[in-house]
């Protein structure tokens, strides 16, 4: 099965690697970039996203390493699913570290109508701005995410929605960077050792 390549949305920086991204790479979010929707009238999806498009079912897992000098509030990056239905909605799915409270946090959010948001402390040295984050499909058809350190994996949240959905144009699969603050000017954001499997 061929492997579809990697590309860009919200930017046009040169994809890393050769359309497959190398062991480590850097993803810089601009100021004032997003991925966030409350009501009643607030959606951003602006921040740089590296991704490949490959059909819904086909999703097995994404693993990947995300570090940065988070400094501004809502600093933030990590892994992406959306979701994009034929009739141009979308849904999404994001987990990785952000910037809130004066510290990094472990950070999810999943927005079906509107987004909502769970964070829990980075795990590893006090402040730490590290993490390895995974999102697996379960038996079940769940989406669990786990935070990965060494050969332990900690359970963060079950997502239930996202492999019911019906009309799903393509499944994005990658990482972001996002710096939602107006000032600072680029967040760089590291990755490394991303892994896509799928069917």
């Amino acid at each position: 099965m061929s492997q579809s390549q990697f590309k860009f949305a919200n930017s046009d920086a040169e994809v890393p690697g050769n359309g497959s991204p190398p062991l480590e790479f850097t993803i810089k979010a601009p100021s004032s970039t997003d991925i966030w929707a409350k009501p009643p009238s607030t959606i951003s999806f602006s921040a740089p996203i590296l991704y490949k498009s490959i059909p819904l079912m086909s999703f097995k897992r994404i693993r990947v390493a995300v570090n940065a000098v988070w400094e501004k509030k809502y600093d933030q990056g990590g892994v992406v699913l959306v979701l994009n239905s034929a009739d141009g909605g979308q849904k999404w799915v994001k987990c990785g570290i952000e910037f809130t409270h004066g510290k990094p946090h472990l950070s999810v959010v999943a927005k079906d109508n509107w987004a909502d948001w769970s964070l829990l402390p980075v795990p590893g040295a006090m402040g730490s701005g590290t993490a390895t984050l995974e999102l697996v499909k379960k038996e079940d058809g769940s989406l669990w995410i786990y935070s990965v350190e060494g050969l332990e994996k900690s359970p963060i949240r079950e997502v239930t929605w996202v492999f019911e959905e019906e009309n799903i144009k393509d499944l994005w699969v990658g990482v972001y960077a996002a710096r939602p603050s107006s000032e600072g000017g680029e967040l760089p954001v590291n990755f490394g050792h991303l892994i896509i499997d799928q069917h």
